[in-house]
């Protein structure tokens, strides 16, 4: 059976946009060959861990719909999957290495590290390496029992000297690494605490993954990792490693230049089904052409072995694109529900439900996150407090507006009519007056009297959607703060 796993550190405040794109490949992989997918907390930088962090990343998975098989918090035959919870699973298999000979005891200080790395540095030897002043000097049997009386050590993977260490990644062929530039990596520090390298190879296995799906910035770590794998006698798991996502720029997507929470693109309005599309067009394309597909249908046409290895661009613009198709093609009451849902979760707003479903026809258009919605409708649910733009010298026109709208029957208003009514107003006003207010800034004028903004939905269907009474008072605001308030300017 096909065994996919994620496995995030909980050192950052939620799941990284690339640990989204990387949980996206491992699930589908998983769901198209009717495996399993797994998630496994990897805790053991106790100096970066965040608390919460490992909450945040399991919540924005289940919101993205990418719930696992097993984990954490749901369980599973192969537990515990926190990584901390299993140090003497590591102890074991780390102390089994050593009496193999594939590893070493090493009681060097921190001080003699850094003094033979910065020698060897001076000397140009790049890149440094530990020099195995412990292994030369301690048999394993002295260094054993050095440990055992509880002296401070690290276990060392011993890299075999002058060999060649091959691989083959599914999507990029057979890799090949000179041991010779691969420093004795620690496996097990002084703590009890493994290290990725240790833990990661024991885990997979003990685990039964299949297909180790991941960053190819694990590239350079794998031979260390085919070497763990030999040593114990394991069966190595299918690699693949995934192209790591670029800024525009082709920079390493990072947070100084865009958001890379994955949870902060749904808090700006992004759908995860939208996000998760665009995920899935990073480094890899639809046998027909499409940028739009549900998920569903990802299961059934994604072949790994298609992707691309060149940086895919993590463009936020183009996926703010993707995302108004998808606001754009939902039915109303679907769109209804999720401007609803959004506003409830991530604003505590209890918008009212009929007043949301009448405003729909007209920004369905507009609007590309579900964000935007209130950036075009707020002025539906409250007054204009502030005027983005001065009304002070048109107080006798907006008074003519309301005179001329006061004469439309409540029985007669829709948006029809009052842009009847309205462009009736202005073919009557003095040609002086037509002269300094081109037909195009009446309507501005009322659009920013009505509803404190230049730019918003249609304004007669606007207006027909406030209601009579509504549009009348708002008018007869402007002109009261006019009356009592000469510093109305535009908004800031």
């Amino acid at each position: 059976m096909v065994r996919t796993r994620l496995a995030p550190s909980p050192t950052g405040e939620d799941l990284h946009i690339g640990n989204l794109y990387t949980a996206l490949i491992n699930w589908v992989f998983a769901k198209q060959n009717n495996g399993k997918f797994i998630v496994r907390i990897e805790d053991t930088d106790r100096k970066r861990l965040i608390e919460g962090a490992e909450e945040r990343i399991l919540k924005t998975l289940k919101e993205f719909g990418l719930e696992y098989d097993e984990g954490p918090d749901v369980g599973g035959p192969y537990g515990p999957y926190r990584q901390s919870e299993r140090l003497e699973i590591y102890k074991k298999h780390a102390l089994e290495l050593v009496e193999k000979g594939y590893a070493y005891f090493c009681f060097c200080s921190p001080e003699r590290l850094q003094k033979i790395r910065k020698e060897q540095q001076k000397k140009g030897i790049i890149p440094p390496k530990y020099d195995r002043y412990c292994l030369k000097r301690y048999s394993k049997q002295e260094a054993l029992e050095k440990f055992e009386k509880g002296e401070k050590a690290v276990i060392r993977l011993k890299i075999p000297e002058k060999s060649e260490i091959s691989f083959v990644d599914e999507i990029r062929g057979k890799i090949t690494f000179k041991s010779d530039l691969i420093d004795d990596q620690v496996l097990l520090k002084s703590d009890g605490f493994p290290t990725y390298h240790l833990a990661v190879v024991v885990d997979d296995y003990l685990m039964k993954i299949t297909h180790v799906i991941r960053a190819e910035e694990w590239i350079s770590s794998t031979p260390k990792h085919v070497l763990l794998y030999t040593a114990f006698g394991w069966e190595l798991p299918k690699f693949i490693h995934l192209p790591i996502l670029r800024n525009p720029d082709k920079s390493k997507l990072s947070k100084r230049k865009n958001p890379v929470w994955a949870s902060w693109y749904l808090k700006e309005g992004f759908l995860p089904e939208a996000i998760l599309n665009y995920l899935a067009l990073m480094g890899w394309s639809h046998p027909e052409g499409k940028e739009k597909f549900s998920i569903e249908e990802l299961v059934k046409i994604f072949d790994i072995k298609r992707i691309k290895t060149v940086g895919p661009v993590f463009d936020v613009q183009k996926l703010e694109w993707l995302n108004g198709e998808y606001l754009r093609e939902a039915k109303s009451e679907k769109l209804k529900a999720k401007i609803l849902e959004y506003y409830k979760k991530y604003h505590d707003l209890d918008l009212p439900e009929e007043l949301v479903e009448k405003t729909i026809p007209l920004i369905r258009e507009r609007v590309k996150k579900l964000s935007d919605y209130m950036f075009y409708c707020k002025f539906f649910f409250e007054r204009p407090k502030k005027y983005q733009m001065d009304l002070s010298p048109f107080k006798d026109l907006i008074e003519k507006m309301k005179s001329a709208l006061e004469k439309i029957p409540e029985h007669e208003w829709k948006a029809e009519k009052i842009g009847e009514v309205m462009v009736k107003l202005y073919e009557s006003l003095p040609e002086e007056v037509k002269n300094n207010v081109s037909r195009s800034k009446f309507f501005m004028v009322l659009r920013v009297a009505i509803t404190g903004q230049k730019i918003t939905p249609p304004l007669n269907e606007s207006m027909e959607i406030l209601g009579r009474e509504e549009c009348i008072e708002r008018l007869e605001n402007v002109k009261f703060q006019m009356t009592n308030d000469k510093s109305m300017t535009k908004s800031k």
